[in-house]
């Protein structure tokens, strides 16, 4: 006697090969996140490094466009005037940035209003402060 075709198998049968089918379909989705979740990060690591290697670059390439600074301003004026002019120029840089900093540091060192909130809410329901009856 031959095997059932798919078409001739019965309910129970097709029933009781479901959960092995669920199964078999949630690994094969869970691989496929798992290689898509893989080329992401692979990918994201390069771009990662490059961005790294660019702003490495970077540096070097403030380091030159402030020697060109110094040596423009040099052509008007002495050279230890002009080396002397460019460093107060990256000083109040310097000093706005770090105010600049200040300001969102104290910003963000406020307590954060959902954790007082959660007080309160605790306070409430064991009666103590504001909501409460008992001080």
């Amino acid at each position: 006697m031959t095997a059932p075709s798919n078409d001739e198998r019965s309910l129970f049968t097709l029933l009781g090969e479901l959960p092995d089918q669920i199964s078999t379909l949630v690994k094969a989705e869970i691989d496929q996140v798992k290689a898509e979740l893989s080329y992401k990060a692979k990918h994201f690591g390069i771009g990662s490094g490059l961005v790294v290697a660019a702003a490495f670059v970077g540096i070097f390439l403030l380091g030159t466009l402030i020697t060109t600074a110094i040596l423009a301003l040099a052509l008007v004026m002495p050279a230890w005037a002009a080396a002397l002019t460019v460093s107060g120029i990256l000083l109040l840089i310097i000093a706005i940035l770090v105010g600049i900093a200040l300001v969102n540091f104290r910003r963000g060192s406020e307590p954060l209003e959902s954790i007082e909130s959660v007080r309160k809410d605790i306070d409430a329901i064991t009666g103590r402060g504001e909501y409460g009856g008992r001080n």
